[in-house]
């Protein structure tokens, strides 16, 4: 399977490790933004070519995975080199997944390709963990809790605002929050009680630091529905101090069985990650697989990780599948 890669930030990085360690993947290409010779890949002999003339380089990549921000990249990227291959990305958007989806299916089936978005660990593992309990659990209640951890979305949003040099953003849970959650009370919890945000940030010389607090604070989608901190300390100190993109959370779901729904039962999924861009990149790849699969079987159009068997997923045979994993 040949692979490309558009954007090599954190992500794009991520990805390139994510396919040293699957042996039926290869990076056959590094698209970017940049001047294509000053960006310097791990892979040998890999070529890096400017975004510009992607369109040239379309026969050589069988799945293009692109690495941009869910803020403004992806809603133009992603439904733009749908045109040009199969396609997936990690548009963590929520609420406007099913208008990215709409923008992607159609340039997706008008080109013939297979695209699938909003992969990653949430959207995607997370998602299909909330899918499974609720089918399971019908009677119940859901909760998501994320943190305490960098968000690459959230500290890309603020990366964006005017003045900002650089900055990053960790999502906390409220621990009493989550022990209620855990104890099958089923509590109704605010999107104020479950988390709060924590926002470390490098300003420009000069930059109106009320301003940008106060942008911070107020965007809709990112900050404004949390009890959200703004720090502002030196470049010095972020590199010191914030140099990791750790992340994590919990999926969870509370819900009753039982003729007379006398039973208690709490479904947990939990990951602790040390690299969130390094996690994400290799969940990825596995769905790059699905997406590889899925086109070359006539399913063109846009998918979520909803419509992937798992059995797309693995490199392994179904009967290699069957007699291990199941």
């Amino acid at each position: 399977m040949k692979i490309g890669i558009l954007g090599y930030g954190n992500l794009g990085k991520g990805v390139e490790g994510a396919i040293k360690q699957n042996s039926d993947c290869e990076l056959t290409a590094v698209f970017t933004r940049r001047d294509p010779s000053t960006v310097k890949i791990l892979t040998a002999g890999v070529p890096v070519y400017n975004v510009a003339d992607v369109e040239k380089h379309k026969d050589e990549v069988d799945v293009l995975i692109i690495c941009g921000g869910s803020a403004t990249d992806l809603p133009k990227q992603t439904p733009e080199y749908a045109k040009y291959f199969n396609v997936i990305d990690s548009f963590d958007t929520h609420a406007k997944i099913p208008e990215h989806f709409a923008n992607v299916d159609k340039v997706a089936k008008d080109f013939k390709h297979t695209a699938l978005i909003s992969c990653g660990w949430d959207p995607g593992l997370f998602s299909l963990n909330r899918l499974y309990a609720n089918c399971i659990l019908p009677n119940g209640k859901d909760y998501t809790f994320w943190g305490k951890g960098v968000s690459q979305g959230h500290s890309d949003a603020i990366r964006r605002i005017e003045g900002v040099k650089d900055g990053k953003q960790y999502t906390i849970p409220v621990q009493a929050a989550l022990d209620a959650v855990r104890s099958g009370s089923n509590p109704d919890l605010t999107t104020r009680q479950k988390h709060t945000r924590e926002c470390f940030v490098v300003a420009e010389e000069g930059a109106d630091k009320a301003r940008i607090e106060k942008e911070i604070k107020e965007m809709p989608n990112y900050f404004a529905d949390y009890d959200t901190t703004v720090h502002f300390i030196s470049e010095e100190e972020l590199k010191r101090d914030h140099s990791g993109i750790p992340h994590g959370g919990f999926v969870i779901r509370s819900g009753k069985t039982g003729w007379d729904n006398e039973f208690n039962n709490v479904i947990e999924y939990s990951l602790k990650l040390d690299s969130n861009p390094a996690f994400t990149s290799s969940v990825l790849i596995a769905y790059a697989r699905a997406v590889y699969r899925m086109n070359k079987e006539g399913s063109l159009g846009c998918k979520t990780v909803f419509d992937v068997a798992p059995a797309y997923l693995s490199p392994l045979s179904g009967e290699e599948i069957r007699a291990h994993l199941l």
